[in-house]
């Protein structure tokens, strides 16, 4: 049983699936100037324009003005598309939907860049769907430097300036339980299980050392004071520091070899 799910007043449970021979047949149809053909692929390839935004599920944007413009991504792929290239259709649609989707989140991002560089990311973005139609498959950067007689360096800083900005909770994986989210892979540099465990070794080893030992341990290595300044505030020499921090650092030792 497939749930039926509607978006943009389309039931998906009802979308059909067209098999290879038949898309062939279409595309056949469609450069001859066959409208029906060309609604029939349109149709037919709805169900990969919802695996597409399968990606974009964690985002705040309507879902379904999302699937309306990567419909325009799938229509673009489909009046465009040429069965000599000898590669599966979804293999040129997708990256062209995605790139519609992405487009139109650009466009619509709070987070302003330059006009400049903008422009020299459309460019790119239309050399590589220019060389994708021409080669079968996407080209590296220094391909589409070459193309548009542009530094690879600047194409990729126009590419990174131009990326959605991604929200911590959003979700990039599902084991059909719960979500793993963003955040969850982000690295905590002052919280992690090691710093527990060290912290609680240095909790045990302390309660090991005398009241003086307690205290220039502490005053030197968790409130950063030099042992001069330890030497002052508790009225002994440098030298005695000294000594008692070693006697104390050396008895922790003994205590976890």
């Amino acid at each position: 049983m497939i749930k039926k799910v509607e978006i943009s007043n389309v039931d998906t449970s009802k979308l059909p699936v067209l098999s290879n021979e038949e898309k062939n047949e279409l595309f056949i149809k469609v450069k001859q100037g066959d409208e029906e053909s060309r609604e029939k692929l349109i149709t037919g390839n709805l169900r990969l324009v919802l695996s597409v935004l399968q990606r974009f599920s964690g985002r705040a944007e309507n879902m379904d003005d999302l699937f309306q413009i990567g419909c325009v991504g799938l229509i673009k792929s489909i009046d465009n598309f040429d069965l000599s290239l000898n590669v599966q259709f979804s293999t040129y649609a997708v990256p062209m939907i995605i790139g519609e989707i992405r487009r139109y989140l650009r466009d619509n991002n709070p987070i302003r860049v330059s006009r400049s560089i903008r422009d020299l990311a459309y460019r790119a973005l239309q050399a590589r769907e220019k060389l994708t139609k021409e080669m079968g498959k996407e080209p590296t950067i220094d391909q589409i430097a070459k193309e548009i007689e542009v530094d690879r360096e600047e194409i990729v800083f126009s590419f990174e300036a131009i990326q959605d900005p991604l929200s911590l909770q959003e979700p990039i994986y599902n084991d059909g339980t719960e979500n793993l989210y963003i955040m969850d892979q982000v690295s905590d540099t002052k919280n992690t299980d090691e710093r527990w465990t060290d912290a609680i070794t240095i909790e045990q080893a302390m309660k090991k050392l005398n009241d003086r030992e307690k205290m220039i341990i502490t005053k030197r290595f968790f409130d950063g004071r030099t042992q001069t300044e330890v030497a002052t505030e508790i009225g002994i020499s440098q030298a005695q520091v000294s000594r008692l921090e070693k006697d104390a650092i050396h008895r922790i030792k003994k205590l976890y070899k």
